[in-house]
């Protein structure tokens, strides 16, 4: 028990988490619509990029697509898909065998996915999350690489 202003006596909660519940959390995580995913949207959407979400005939599901510039662009979690970044190096305590066996099964389908989309015709591009932090020069380097195909196309 602890006593906070007023005297009054509050009990503190464990923070022990069944296997249950820790499922069900996971359960929670996001594949799509994520908040990395939703400020490249929200700030290409804001520079006058139009794109279409979450194709699902295409290879990796690609976050967004931009069709007429042959181009799909995945916002990969860093922890999630293995970057190698602080983030994306670290390893839970709990079931270190599952995870890593989990994430090189997502580092591996990603690869798949990406060669597939290559010999289909399409620039892939990937923004890290990490990346995020400075976001000016991520959107650059995706606008850079949207407007090249315009630039080429014009030749």
């Amino acid at each position: 028990m602890a006593c906070y202003g007023g005297g009054v006596a509050v009990q503190k909660r464990d923070k022990v988490k069944s296997p249950l519940s820790r499922s069900e959390i996971m359960g929670r995580i996001r594949s799509k619509d994520t908040k990395p995913e939703l400020l490249v949207r929200r700030t290409l959407h804001r520079l006058g990029f139009r794109y279409r979400l979450h194709v699902k005939d295409l290879p990796g599901k690609p976050d967004l697509v931009f069709p007429s510039r042959r181009t799909v662009l995945f916002v990969q979690g860093c922890f999630w898909h293995g970057h190698d970044c602080k983030v994306g190096n670290r390893a839970p305590k709990t079931n270190q065998d599952y995870w890593r066996e989990k994430i090189a099964r997502n580092r591996n389908r990603d690869v798949i996915s990406a060669m597939r989309l290559v010999e289909a015709g399409w620039k892939v591009l990937v923004v890290w999350e990490c990346e995020l932090i400075s976001l000016d020069n991520t959107i650059a380097r995706v606008v850079a690489t949207l407007n090249a195909h315009d630039s080429q196309g014009a030749s």
